[in-house]
């Protein structure tokens, strides 16, 4: 203590352990969940790993000394059955870290009916399913945290990126909102928006070219890794966090703030 203030010094490193506690990993099989099941098992968690493809959440699930579920996190039906099962070997979920999306790259002009309604089921359902499930469960248990992986997408305008940007400004919408109405049961809700991230599908989709690119307009000169969102999902997870609720954390190695015209050679720069 010093001579003014003889307030508690936490454990701060402790205040990021989740040791024993049972945390769920929707769209574990791969990428930012594959790597966020990583963070959140050496940090003390025990990993339920929950993916469509059963055998990528078997995969992770032992690569982590975790569990695997596999089914549809977008019906009602499959996440019945994930939370009965997640009660049944974890006893309390703790946590919840929700990584799936994705999007059809397209003109709006373009989008039909059914690719609008694609983008909404799989940015949007899933999330909405895993808070009313689990945010009953949470409830009934003391308390938890959700995170979720939103987009810089939500939060701004790229061409071809109309419907899947209007899903995920949804996703931070109920975000906000779910973070509101489940606080005073203990629950706290935030969501982490990444830029372009090298995951094994948007390597595929972009190749080497891509990514030059994209690490040449981050001022941070390079692309984010699946590691460097699976940090913030942990922290986000645990007690470092424990005020933080309704918000949205944008990774994206600081291209959202800059002016849009090309950043000079900084490196070569007067100083």
């Amino acid at each position: 203590m010093s001579r003014t203030d003889d307030t508690e010094v936490p454990d701060y490193p402790g205040r990021l352990r989740l040791d024993g506690q049972g945390v769920l990993v929707l769209g574990a099989g791969q990428g930012i969940g594959r790597q966020a099941c990583h963070a959140l098992a050496q940090a003390g968690a025990r990993v339920l790993a929950v993916d469509l493809d059963a055998d990528l959440a078997h995969d992770v699930a032992a690569e982590v000394g975790g569990t695997a579920w596999a089914g549809d996190a977008s019906s009602r039906t499959d996440m019945t059955a994930l939370w009965d099962e997640a009660q049944s070997r974890l006893g309390r979920v703790h946590a919840v870290v929700d990584i799936i999306g994705m999007s059809k790259y397209q003109q709006l002009l373009d989008c039909t009916d059914e690719d609008w309604e694609w983008h909404q089921n799989i940015v949007l359902r899933h999330a909405v399913l895993a808070l009313q499930l689990g945010g009953a469960h949470m409830a009934r248990h003391g308390g938890g945290t959700f995170t979720f992986v939103a987009s810089v997408s939500g939060l701004t305008g790229a061409p071809m990126h109309a419907a899947y940007g209007a899903a995920k400004a949804a996703l931070i919408s109920l975000v906000r909102s779910s973070a509101v109405e489940l606080g005073p049961s203990g629950i706290r809700v935030n969501a982490v928006a990444p830029g372009v991230v090298w995951t094994p599908r948007v390597s595929a989709y972009l190749g080497e070219p891509g990514r030059a690119a994209n690490a040449e307009n981050a001022p941070v000169r390079d692309v984010a890794l699946p590691a460097d969102i699976a940090g913030p999902l942990l922290f986000l997870a645990s007690d470092l966090a424990r005020y933080v609720s309704g918000q949205v954390l944008t990774v994206d190695g600081g291209v959202s703030v800059k002016f849009p015209y090309p950043l000079p050679d900084m490196e070569l720069a007067p100083r």
